[in-house]
């Protein structure tokens, strides 16, 4: 005989059912992982549910759908929560997965990553990443909107970030709120999950801002929920959020961290670590839930959470017959928006390209480089991006272009203010969106951004960094304002190129090489100073940057002597090899602009630069000279700059420090030496 039918679930039964199976299968999977922040889950589960399945326009079976909502878990570590969010919902991330959670090859890594997980728009775990990352999208959104909305409106979605009192500590959360603010990105939400406890213990050891205020300051509009188990006030304040026209939302989400564990609720226990066998079993009792059932998707909430597929399936698909009617009307931007979202480079982009005529006087290649990015943005229309206030010095200016201003958001020139941080996390943003952004600011200020440049790094995004005033030639301004130790720690991120271009040749190939990256962030690093413009003619094409190192100059036969040059020493290394050879010795001149790209190439070529049978070598960069005796090996030598710089005219300084022919010479000759020369 068959068991009765079991009447249907009460839509606030249902509403609670699917709640508690987001916090389960959280506290399942970290349970198992033995590792994890079950707390964060726990209590934020009714925000989730209510965003996924009532506010979001997303399509989970098409999860890079151009129109979809982004959401942003910048509270990196309640990752359980948007991977339980996004199984309930149809993306493609299978029950065994979350159970591999934390371990090797699962899609559900300890913290979000990029490109790894369906759904997941961004990595974060450093806090206040990823809260900075959604102000570039809404940047992004509102441009892309401005561009290619004509009477369709192709482009209109909103950005969502999840974050938390951590997050809201960090010092980029000021400047990516205060960028937001003034930019009046009302596209923009963050949800701020307030749980009044952090890792050590309560908030108040020391965060007693007053947030409400801090963020009216910043001009945004702020909503608070008094209980986030109050799913009608949460959907108020998201459709609230939805209605506002002119400000970024801040949503004040007061919660119970660990909610439902008898021992661990509201304690900072509930952090940073798994509940405890026993106390899992506990906490399901309270939710009502079977305390032996693992990973337990109720079918009523599978159908009804599952549904989401459906929806987005619809959604996606009108989208794409809006997009096939606008594309008929408009064949030029739909080319563009192609190419865009393909992350290719429209036909023709590097016609308007310079090509500059040998001069003795040169350029600074933050002149010669601001030409060549002139150039390239007539024919690449979504390169977009600008300076930490120092357009003029960094020479990051589109020529002809407006700036992305609030309420005029076709400008392709941002003004992101002082804000190394911000700007660095905000082109990541606006890189995960399809523009090809780029961001300016001195050398010696990219350590603001470094935590942004791994990220962008490890998200292996075409993001462009325009570093100028790139050595101790930067002179009166001091040992504060010049770079030392910049460029060799950059080398050592992996991903990421580094090039200091040599002359106006150089930073054009250079400058070209990196809006040709689809999987590198690119660090230009420009001189502040004039420097030759070599005549092809006579040395080998500046194409040969390509290679990241290149035979610039050579001798008759086998050389005796290599000297190895970057940006504006590589001069320094010509003029000593016109004195060496003067003095009978075979030299050859090696320009080395990217150690990265020189790396990538073959060992057959990089012999053909470097040989091993030249054990003489000489390596001259202002910058820390460690690291280069990979290149110039026991017998070598370095013209480096060991500390840290003076105040005084750039010449002055340069000869200070022993950047002078005569220095190079005479290491060249001690090499020579060593290597057992005559």
């Amino acid at each position: 005989m068959s068991s009765p039918a079991q009447p249907p679930l009460s839509p606030a039964a249902l509403d609670q059912l699917s709640v508690n199976t987001i916090r389960t299968l959280s506290i399942d999977a970290i349970q198992k992982a033995n590792s994890g922040h079950p707390g964060a889950p726990m209590g934020l589960a009714p925000v989730a549910y209510v965003l996924w399945q009532r506010i979001l326009k997303h399509s989970p079976r098409h999860p890079q759908w151009p129109n979809r909502d982004r959401v942003v878990l910048s509270a990196g570590h309640a990752s359980m929560l948007l991977y339980s969010a996004l199984h309930l919902t149809g993306y493609d991330l299978p029950l065994e997965e979350i159970a591999k959670f934390r371990q090797l090859g699962s899609r559900c890594p300890g913290h979000p990553e990029h490109g790894m997980t369906p759904g997941v728009e961004t990595t974060t775990g450093p806090l206040g990443q990823g809260i900075a990352t959604s102000v570039g999208m809404a940047v992004a959104e509102r441009w892309l909107a401005a561009h290619f909305n004509k009477d369709e409106k192709l482009v209109d979605y909103r950005v969502y970030a999840i974050c938390s009192d951590g997050d809201l500590m960090e010092g980029i959360s000021h400047e990516a709120a205060a960028l937001a603010g003034h930019l009046q990105l009302s596209n923009l939400v963050w949800i701020y999950d307030s749980n009044h406890i952090s890792l050590d213990g309560p908030t108040s050891l020391s965060y007693t801002d007053d947030v409400k205020s801090r963020f009216a300051g910043y001009h945004w509009n702020v909503l608070t929920v008094e209980d986030v188990n109050d799913l009608a006030a949460v959907e108020n304040a998201l459709r609230a959020a939805e209605k506002e026209t002119s400000r970024p939302t801040l949503i004040i989400a007061h919660s119970h961290i660990g909610y439902g564990s008898p021992a661990k609720q509201d304690k900072s226990a509930a952090h940073g670590e798994p509940l405890g066998v026993e106390e899992v079993k506990a906490t399901k009792r309270n939710y009502g839930w079977p305390e032996d059932a693992h990973f337990l998707v109720p079918p009523e909430v599978a159908h009804h959470m599952g549904s989401a597929v459906a929806k987005g399936e619809k959604l996606a698909a009108d989208w794409t017959a809006l997009h096939a009617e606008w594309a008929k009307k408009n064949p030029a931007l739909a080319a563009e928006w192609l190419a865009l979202i393909e992350g290719k480079l429209p036909a023709g982009w590097e016609k308007d390209v310079p090509v500059f005529p040998a001069d003795p006087k040169g350029l600074a290649t933050r002149e010669s480089g601001y030409k060549a990015m002139n150039g390239i943005a007539k024919g690449l229309p979504f390169l977009m991006g600008g300076s930490a206030d120092l357009a003029s010095s960094n020479k990051t200016k589109i020529d002809g272009e407006t700036s992305f201003e609030a309420g005029a958001y076709g400008g392709r020139i941002v003004n992101f203010g002082v804000r190394e941080m911000g700007m660095g996390a905000a082109m990541n943003g606006m890189a995960l969106s399809g523009l090809r952004a780029f961001g300016g600011t001195f050398l010696v200020f990219s350590d603001y951004m470094r935590g942004a440049i791994r990220l962008a790094a490890l998200m292996e995004l075409p993001v462009t960094y325009v570093f100028t005033h790139d050595s101790i030639a930067v002179g009166e301004d001091g040992p504060t304002h010049e770079p030392v130790e910049q460029i060799m720690s950059l080398r050592l991120m992996p991903h990421l190129r580094v090039i200091r271009p040599a002359d106006a040749n150089e930073a054009v190939v250079a400058w070209k090489m990196a809006v040709e990256s689809r999987k590198h962030p690119t660090v230009l690093a420009l001189t502040r100073q004039a420097v030759p413009t070599l005549d092809r003619t006579q040395y080998a094409s500046a194409e040969g940057l390509r290679c990241g190192a290149y035979t610039l100059s050579d001798c008759q036969g086998t050389p005796e002597l290599i000297l190895i040059g970057t940006g504006s020493e590589l001069h320094l290394a010509l003029e000593a090899a016109g004195k060496l050879r003067e003095a009978g010795r075979r030299v050859r001149v090696v320009s080395m602009p990217s150690w990265e790209l020189f790396e990538e190439q073959s060992k057959e070529y990089r012999e053909t630069v470097l040989p091993k049978a030249v054990k003489a070598r000489v390596a001259v960069e202002a910058g820390t000279p460690i690291g280069w005796e990979r290149y110039v090996g026991d017998a070598g030598r370095v013209v480096g700059q060991v500390g840290f710089g003076a105040s005084a005219p750039a010449k002055v300084v340069f000869e200070h420090f022993g950047f002078t022919v005569a220095n190079v010479v005479a290491k060249a000759e001690e090499s020579l030496a060593a290597a057992g020369g005559k």
